[in-house]
């Protein structure tokens, strides 16, 4: 294992020790319990937006905490979920009186901890609600998911519900567009390499030097197939046609009701995409993978959304959700109308994404 770090044990911390030294206009970190927050917060009258997972992602999410986007995250370690007591003390530190939105991927760690700690927030007072992102098309459960998985529309509705949560939407209204976004977006990946988790020191999975593999979780958990390495434009068909081609699907899951203070099972229909239909797309470095090869499946990937009548409004390129150092890729669309485009250019200010500021 080569990698530029001083002990497994330390490197996590270190990392957001960093992070805090390199950024200190935009964000604190607090320690036992680990959480990234904004310098400013708590901002009054703000719904507060957290959102968390383990660390390896970077700059997903710390990275994306500021102006714009979200106020606090929680980091785990490497690939494992945070606990209740982070994300806990992470909505009692940003709470700015307007209530807090959990933002969650669909993994089970995150899923069960971030509802115990929802249960926490509530008994203390605070007005707490949580949505679920879920948007991989690659498969329909996985050793770490009930359902699809939470991977590069996360990053999306994050900057979406960011933008509309600073200018002034109230918990209701904030949490409807979180969940229509999260429904809108489909997702794809694919892995050339392994990577390589620091207190493992042994890749995660092995490929032959010939082969890739297509449907790639974020963790390195398999996907679709393993298959033999084809060239940038095949790759790219494979990805945005298993995405354009994703049907409808209805989802089950439990959001907790601040009205009734109890969780509740809802029923939830994500449409497919069709033509005619306005996108922002997002070509994902898995880590290892340089802008130039992004470039490469962007072009593969606008070709094939102008021949399926897909109108691609927006793009976002490079290495926002990553999985260490894994060469590959993953695409994203994610259907939009006018309300979340304005959302989405609106200003923004983090460590890992700023625009209009």
């Amino acid at each position: 294992m080569k990698k530029l770090i001083n002990s497994p044990n330390t490197f996590v911390r270190e990392s957001l020790e960093g992070m805090a030294r390199a950024h200190p206009d935009l964000v604190r970190v607090h320690f036992d319990p680990t959480f990234v927050y904004r310098a400013d917060a708590p901002v009054l009258g703000k719904v507060a937006l957290i959102s968390g997972g383990g660390s390896g992602h970077e700059p997903m999410h710390g990275g994306f905490v500021g102006h714009g986007m979200l106020d606090a995250a929680c980091p785990g370690e490497v690939f494992t979920s945070p606990t209740p007591d982070q994300m806990h003390e992470a909505a009692k530190a940003v709470h700015g009186g307007a209530g807090v939105l959990f933002l969650v991927k669909n993994y089970a760690g995150d899923v069960m901890n971030f509802e115990m700690a929802t249960e926490l927030a509530h008994a203390e007072g605070l007005q707490i609600a949580s949505v679920l992102v879920d948007d991989d098309v690659a498969v329909k459960d996985s050793l770490y998911t009930q359902g699809r998985r939470g991977v590069g529309a996360t990053v999306l509705v994050e900057k979406i519900c960011g933008a509309a949560a600073q200018k002034g939407y109230d918990l209701a209204r904030l949490t409807t567009l979180a969940r229509r976004a999260a429904l809108n977006g489909r997702s794809m990946g694919m892995a050339l390499t392994s990577c390589t988790v620091p207190a493992k020191g042994s890749p995660t999975f092995e490929l032959g030097e010939g082969e890739m593999e297509v449907g790639i979780g974020i963790h390195g958990e398999p996907g679709r197939q393993r298959m033999p390495l084809a060239p940038a434009d095949s790759i790219a068909d494979m990805l945005s046609q298993a995405i354009l081609d994703d049907p409808a699907y209805t989802r089950t899951i439990r959001e907790w009701d601040p009205s009734t203070a109890a969780w509740k099972e809802i029923s939830l229909v994500s449409e497919p995409l069709r033509r005619g239909d306005r996108v922002v797309a997002f070509v994902n470095s898995m880590g290892g993978t340089p802008l130039a090869e992004l470039y490469v499946l962007y072009r593969r990937l606008d070709e094939a959304c102008a021949g399926s009548g897909i109108h691609i409004e927006r793009t976002l390129i490079g290495p926002y959700i990553t999985s260490l150092e894994m060469q590959g890729a993953s695409l994203t669309l994610l259907r939009v109308d006018d309300e979340m485009l304005g959302l989405w250019d609106a200003p923004v200010k983090t460590p890992g994404l700023r625009w209009g500021i």
